[in-house]
């Protein structure tokens, strides 16, 4: 029997390599759904391409045009937010959940809620919703598989353990394109040289979020939530090559690694195809050409979003929400030239230092604090440069 697959965000990099494998392997796969916030002639040709029951994109205005695009096909076109949900939640053997932002939110739990096998790329999900998305999935029976190549790894690497047997976790980051830079080099430094990462090709967001090590911060949020483990056993290594994407140390001392090319295809096949493997075209690693592995520890001095996530960590409540919120709002107003890369962590200590100490008790409070937070973070910039 194949697989049926529903892809929340099929015209990202997380979905478009979804798609490549799947094609690759149409004997182990068919759709059963894709969505798209707004690309509506992309969503269109992924529909027909995949032959995808069906097809939803998020903005309604759109609806009439994807409707059209896909007359004849049998493919069912939807559109809004409820037809997001509606489509997470429905029958699928995996829901790959790669809707960016908190707009990924409510579709991500309405498939948790469901019982769904869930392949989860949406950081925000389990940064600003951990505790509420893990105690869903443990009434519902559903499991959250990881695809970001650092869970990932260590979601293999434990693949054969106890959880009672793990020492610590080890997140490894590549320290981005100023892991050598001096403070007064970062004071300087332009968004066209932010996003120019040494090793992986990501989008403006992400990679702003690599150069600060915010990126890392979320993650170990994020591994917090997926493997249970408190703040004192995550740690961060610095690793320039990507080639050791996580490790893990037992008990007993043993470390366990999970190495490969720098290819999200590879995380994203081992979702798709658990608990077995799957091939995939990424390039096989030449250990004897790359000759050595070298590891630093990072320095949170010149990059203090490390210091800054694990503290919205401990503090939990809504620290972790507005940790975010204030990161992105700040990442925005640094690519559009309006405060400098310093500024980016000191706009998300300052926000951490304001905010008042709640616990959400639902994905609408969530939102909530989300929203009031960029709010409030916006408003002080714009004073601020008034």
């Amino acid at each position: 029997m194949t697989r049926r697959i529903a892809i929340l965000g099929a015209t990202g990099s997380i979905g478009t390599s979804a798609l490549d494998l799947i094609e690759r392997s149409p004997e182990l796969f068919s759709i059963s759904a894709v969505t798209a916030a707004t690309k509506v002639a992309d969503l269109a040709d992924i529909a027909r391409r995949s032959r995808s029951a069906l097809a939803v994109i998020g903005d309604e205005r759109l609806l009439p045009e994807l409707r059209e695009r896909l007359a004849g096909t049998g493919c069912r076109a939807e559109g809004g937010r409820s037809a997001l949900v509606a489509a997470a939640a429905a029958e699928a053997d995996l829901v790959i959940g790669a809707i960016v932002g908190c707009a990924g939110l409510e579709p991500v739990m309405a498939a948790v809620e469901a019982g769904r096998t869930v392949a989860l790329a949406n950081k925000e999900a389990l940064v600003t919703a951990g505790a509420l998305m893990t105690e869903a999935a443990k009434a519902s029976g559903a499991t959250i598989l990881p695809v970001d190549s650092e869970h990932n790894a260590i979601f293999q690497c434990l693949a054969c353990s106890r959880g009672g047997d793990v020492s610590r976790i080890i997140l490894t980051a590549s320290g981005g394109p100023f892991r050598t830079a001096s403070s007064e080099m970062m004071a300087s430094a332009t968004p066209s040289q932010a996003i120019a990462h040494p090793t992986w090709s990501m989008g403006a967001k992400i990679s702003v979020d690599s150069a600060t090590l915010m990126n890392k911060g979320l993650e170990l949020i994020e591994a917090h939530f997926l493997f249970g483990l408190p703040s004192q056993q995550i740690d961060i290594l610095i690793h320039p090559r990507s080639v050791i994407h996580s490790l893990v140390e037992f008990v007993d001392g043993s470390v366990l690694a999970q190495l490969g090319s720098p290819d999200m295809r590879i995380p994203i096949a081992y979702a798709l195809a658990w608990p077995k493997r799957m091939p995939t075209p990424a390039e096989r690693l030449d250990l004897a050409a790359i000759g050595s592995l070298a590891f630093e520890s990072p320095d949170d001095r010149r990059f203090p979003a490390l210091r800054l996530a694990r503290q919205a960590l401990e503090a939990g409540g809504a620290a972790p929400i507005v940790l975010n919120a204030a990161n992105e709002v700040a990442v925005d107003a640094f690519l559009a030239g309006a405060i400098p890369f310093p500024a980016i962590a000191a706009t998300v200590a300052d926000a951490l230092d304001r905010s008042r100490d709640s616990t959400p008790l639902s994905i609408a409070d969530v939102l909530e604090i989300d929203r009031a937070t960029r709010s409030r973070v916006g408003a002080a910039m714009k004073a601020s440069c008034a």
